[in-house]
Order: structure tokens, then C-alpha cells, then sequence
């Protein structure tokens, strides 16, 4: 089933927390509602499953207007963050409850609800734990049996907000992979919201990324990450040296480096935000490119496979991150107090008027 938004807003006293939001998810498609707290997102799913209204707009199911539909009309599974199971039932009578709670004209028979209960519990790989009660599992049980109760009502559309939210990062890297093969399976509609970056990247068909009750941007994880459309998109998916510049005859400069501004001549002299990504930094023990500038390192720390390094440029302006592999920086055998010669690479520039 697709949805489509059409011009949301949606105010709690005096405060915007939606303003103005369009968005189309195609049938089958997995979406990430992606932004810091209080950005709205939870909100908007909300509205979608028809547990909060809009002030203005429309939401549409598979063409057909939704936005007053009964919460319990709209076919709609939804998994919260805290699991919301019953404590007192089994985890088969959880699973079972969507079903059981049903009008009698369209409940399924005992024996139907035992087969698609145990098809379910199958799916989520916990069928061994039928007969356990929540408290007896752990939290990433619990939240496949949340999961699994969603899906036993046959939704045409499955909501979920920050799924992973209360679990450590061990289980939410399993469980988010996990999820993803399971859309794969399903193909249901599925929409989510989370503030975790790396679980909209790795998860998501599309991120819808999210600030101030607006959306910043919508495409699919490439995309968001390569070639963000605003500052903050840029800042909020994963880190980012910000260079303090100065436009001059339709250029930016950072050192000795010049840099391209989309902008027209009355530009000229505005300040201006360059932005690029810790990994790529340049780093070089010797200056043989006229566009590099000279910085000394103040700090180096393991990451695994990677080193992360601080680096302080010569004038003092800005501190820079840059990220090297283990290889690469036993190779350039940098130590700190280095002097080291730094190109910065796919830079994306930003006047300060629309930063």
C-alpha cells in the first residue's frame, strides 16, 4: 500500500511541529524518518497511523483518503520503542492478541490463529519461546515478538518508532540487519523513525532527514551521504570539518585552496561555510601541491582499523579532523607535534545566508 502525504501541519499549543510536510512512499519501499529529537518525526508517524490528527493536510492510502480513518480502519501495525508487551500473556498470546481482539464477524478460528501465531513466531525465529512471559526474555526478543504481534493483524503498512532505541549496540546492529532481510521477505510498507544515522543508512530504501518540523532532504542513502542539499543534512550525517571562508571574485578560499561558489556576483565578499568529510582529509608529510596548507597534529586515536587525527592549521583558524587508515598512518609515521601538509577533497560550499 503507498501513502502519500500532502501538506501536514501540526501544532501542540504554541508549538510547529510539523510544518508544511510532503512525502510519497511507494508501495513495498522501507523509508527512515531521520533528525534529532524533537524534529517532528515521531509526530508524523503518529499522524500516518492515525493515533494523532493533523491541523492541515491530507494523508492518503493507496489513493484513499485516510486522514480521519479510525486508527483500527487504516491496517496499520505499529511497534513502539518500549515493546509495549503485555507482561501477564505468553509470548504466543502476545502475538496472538491483534487477532483474538478482532470483531467476531471477522475473527479467525482457534485453529487459524494458532497457524498464523506459530507461521509468525517461525519468522522471527523465536518459535522456541511460545510459552515464555516477556519479563523471561531479553530485549532483543522482545522486540521481535513486538514485531511479530504487528504483523499478525496482516497490516498493509508497518510503523515503527526508534525499534532499536532501548537496546545495546550489539543487538541493535544484529536486529536492524535482521529487519532489513525481513522487509526484503515481506515487501510490506514499512516507514520507521530513528535519530541513529548509521541505522537509516544501513536499513533504509530512502531517508527523509528531517529538522525543525520541515523536511532537509529525501533520497536514498547514497545520496543523503554524498551530496547533502543543506548544512545541516551535511553536519548531521556523520562528522564534518567546517571551514570558515570568505567568497572573493566568485570563489571561497580555504589556505591557499580555491574553491567554487554556486552563487551570483553579489555574492562577492559574504562569508561562506565549506564542509568536508574526516576521511577526506589529505594527508601528506611533504607539500608537493600548491593547494595545500600546512597544519601540526595535536592529537591521534585508534579506531580499530582506523586512526582519527586533530590536526591544527598553522594560523590557528580551525582545528581539522581527518581519517586515516592503520596503514596509511604507520606509513606517513606521524607522531604528535608532526608537521604534516593538508588537501581537503570533494568540498561542498554553503553561503552563510543560506546556512
Amino acid at each position: 500500500m503507498s501513502i502519500e502525504i500532502r501538506n501536514i501541519q501540526k501544532s501542540f499549543g504554541n508549538f510547529q511541529a510539523l510544518s508544511n510536510i510532503n512525502l510519497d512512499v511507494p508501495t513495498g519501499e522501507l523509508v527512515a524518518l531521520l533528525g534529532p529529537s524533537g524534529c517532528g518525526k515521531t509526530s508524523l508517524l503518529r499522524i500516518i497511523a492515525g493515533l494523532e490528527s493533523p491541523d492541515v493536510g491530507t494523508i492518503l492510502f493507496h489513493g484513499d483518503d485516510a486522514t480521519h480513518r479510525d486508527v483500527r480502519e487504516r491496517q496499520v501495525g505499529f511497534v513502539f520503542q518500549h515493546y509495549a508487551l503485555f507482561r501477564h500473556m505468553t509470548v504466543f498470546e502476545n502475538v496472538a492478541f491483534g487477532l483474538r481482539v478482532r470483531p467476531k464477524s471477522t475473527r479467525p478460528t482457534e485453529g487459524e490463529i494458532h497457524r498464523r501465531v506459530r507461521e509468525l513466531l517461525d519468522l522471527v525465529q523465536l518459535d522456541w519461546l511460545s510459552d515464555r512471559y516477556p519479563p523471561q526474555l531479553s530485549g532483543g526478543q522482545r522486540q521481535r515478538i513486538a514485531l511479530a504481534r504487528a504483523l499478525a493483524v496482516e497490516p498493509k503498512v508497518l510503523l515503527l518508532d526508534e525499534p532499536f532505541g532501548a537496546l545495546d549496540a550489539k543487538v541493535r546492529k544484529d536486529l536492524r540487519r535482521w529487519l532489513r532481510r525481513l522487509h526484503d521477505e515481506l515487501h510490506i510498507t514499512s516507514v520507521f523513525v530513528t535519530h541513529d544515522q548509521e541505522e537509516a543508512l544501513e536499513v533504509a530504501d530512502r531517508i527523509v532527514v528531517m529538522n525543525h518540523g520541515k523536511i532537509e532532504q529525501i533520497g536514498t542513502p547514497q545520496e543523503v551521504y554524498d551530496h547533502p542539499s543543506t548544512p545541516f543534512v551535511y553536519q548531521f550525517l556523520g562528522n564534518v570539518n567546517l571551514f570558515h571562508s570568505r567568497v572573493e571574485s566568485g570563489k571561497a578560499f580555504i589556505g591557499n585552496l580555491p574553491l567554487e561558489v554556486d552563487a551570483k556576483d553579489e555574492s562577492n565578499n559574504s562569508t561562506a561555510f565549506a564542509y568536508v568529510r574526516p576521511h577526506d582529509i589529505d594527508i601528506q608529510k611533504e607539500s608537493n601541491i600548491q593547494s595545500a596548507f600546512e597544519a601540526k597534529v595535536i592529537y591521534i586515536h585508534s579506531l580499530g582499523p582506523l586512526v582519527r587525527l586533530e590536526l591544527q592549521r598553522e594560523d590557528q583558524s580551525d582545528i581539522i579532523e581527518s581519517e586515516l587508515t592503520r596503514e596509511r598512518f604507520l606509513q606517513l609515521d606521524l607522531s604528535i607535534g608532526s608537521k604534516v601538509y593538508v588537501q581537503p577533497k570533494n568540498i561542498r560550499v554553503f553561503l552563510n545566508e543560506t546556512a
